[in-house]
């Protein structure tokens, strides 16, 4: 361990929350500058769009338009079909499902906090040049933006998971840990509320030039006051470094490790079952944050200002809950009213099966707009618990590969980032309310299938691929080959 130098030690005393805090609030800070850069383009796209004039009636069309929203836009100037914008919106995810890995990889082995930052800058400079790359080369020159910004915020989610195992002690996980993944929720609200009143206001650009601007802020900051670990931060009080150690027994990262043990991983029952979760709620969540915009507009006919208002309720209602799930998980583990195991099932249960339930029943709430949105909200109100359920578990099950883990399960997951969009578009090409209710009902299956599956064998325990001996099998192993150079 590494001595902290006298000048961190005073400068330490000025800190009032301790580093593992800031982390954490840093961390939510960088996954909500994410989402609002992801998400911008999800209420931007209905302004860039020439609307669509419809001439069908009954319930298999679209919802009258309010006489209180009779002054929504008639949309832009761009004249992309319902499966194009769905592939528009789909191809961020093909460059974020690419770096998940690889970011796992060089977190755990270079620290999180570079490979956090630099993948949010290079986001936030797609961003900001988001509008030049619209009106100078269409969708094609959008569509390869997107990619590239997905290629720099794939490594969010594994070197924070990174971070967090390298900071957060295990009876503090659930809360700190929901704090930060709850920045998903709190970014979609942003980005839908502000683009909303945004794009009423001014021309859509000033969407990606705000969001784009907040992430290069965010990153000044967070080089300047977080680390990769407590024993390289040279500010950390040391009751804190000293408090973590005792709980963590280590405050460095381990340079030591073994090669990625990826045949254990990729068959390993307990991380098959926490892949089909994390694909199950990846499907959900993304037909909402991607499409519930869309859904708002053309069907529900609300206008912009109105649209950016209703989708984010429901994050709004998902960060309480996810909030809540956490300190409500970690005081069922203290006080051995359920196991790691059975937290996690319970949790990512009623993340599944409620959310599925209230989909669906949004849609047959027809044209009734307040039944519509308090269905949607409820629905994504229960989704947060996930975030105390199976989200944690990677941090569970291996501490010295939750990097990778975070990385394989959002990565998988993040592939129905980029079918979702494009089959919305596919199978809602007239925008309707009967088509749009299919597609609540396959997201209702693939949810509870995939969360029996995880209920079933899923695992909250350190799993054997982690385990210390083979550390140290491999080290001795090292150590035996030296001689031989001599």
């Amino acid at each position: 361990m590494t001595q902290q130098p006298a000048w961190g030690v005073s400068f330490s005393k000025y800190f009032v929350i301790p580093q593992r805090v800031i982390l954490a609030i840093m961390g939510f800070l960088a996954i909500l500058n994410a989402y609002t850069m992801r998400i911008s383009l999800s209420i931007a796209i209905t302004e860039l769009v020439v609307k669509k004039n419809y001439t069908d009636e009954g319930e298999a069309a679209v919802c009258p338009a309010d006489d209180l929203d009779s002054d929504s836009s008639s949309g832009g100037d761009y004249e992309w079909s319902e499966e194009l914008q769905g592939l528009i919106l789909s191809s961020f995810y093909i460059g974020y499902i690419v770096t998940h890995v690889p970011g796992g990889l060089l977190a755990e082995k270079f620290g999180g906090k570079w490979t956090l930052g630099l993948g949010i800058l290079s986001t936030a400079f797609f961003t900001l040049i988001t509008p030049i790359a619209i009106t100078e080369g269409g969708s094609t020159a959008l569509i390869i933006v997107r990619i590239l910004m997905g290629l720099g915020e794939g490594t969010t989610f594994p070197a924070l998971s990174v971070l967090l195992s390298q900071w957060v002690p295990l009876k503090e996980r659930g809360k700190l840990g929901a704090l930060v993944l709850g920045g998903g929720q709190v970014g979609t609200i942003l980005a839908n509320s502000l683009s909303g009143v945004l794009l009423d206001a001014y021309d859509w650009p000033v969407v990606f030039y705000l969001f784009g601007g907040l992430g290069v802020v965010w990153f000044i900051i967070f080089t300047l006051l977080c680390y990769s670990d407590p024993g390289s931060h040279p500010f950390i009080k040391p009751t804190e470094r000293e408090y973590l150690e005792r709980e963590m027994g280590s405050v460095t990262r381990n340079d030591n490790l073994p090669p990625t043990p990826w045949k254990a991983i990729l068959t390993n029952l307990p991380m098959i079952a926490l892949v089909c979760a994390q694909i199950g709620h990846d499907w959900g969540f993304y037909i909402m944050v991607t499409d519930l915009p869309k859904y708002m507009a053309d069907v529900m006919q609300f206008s912009i200002k109105a649209n950016g208002l209703y989708s984010s309720l429901p994050y709004i209602m998902m960060w309480i809950f996810s909030i809540s799930s956490g300190f409500v998980g970690d005081w069922l583990m203290t006080r051995n009213i359920l196991s790691i195991t059975n937290t996690r099932k319970l949790m990512t249960a009623i993340a599944a099966f409620g959310p599925a339930i209230f989909m669906v029943a949004a849609s047959y709430a027809g044209c009734d707009r307040v039944a519509v949105v308090v269905l949607f909200t409820i629905c994504m109100g229960l989704m947060g618990a996930f975030y105390a359920g199976m989200k944690l578990s990677p941090l569970d099950m291996s501490p010295n590969y939750s990097g990778t883990l975070m990385a394989i399960t959002n990565g998988i997951g993040a592939i129905t980032g980029v079918i979702t969009p494009y089959l919305v578009g596919v199978m809602t090409p007239n925008a309707t309310l009967l088509e749009w209710r299919l597609v609540f009902w396959v997201a209702f299956a693939v949810l509870c299938v995939t969360a029996v599956i995880y209920c079933i064998w899923a695992s909250g325990e350190v799993q054997p691929f982690n385990d210390p001996p083979a550390v140290k099998d491999y080290e001795s192993e090292e150590r035996g080959k030296k001689p031989e150079k001599k």
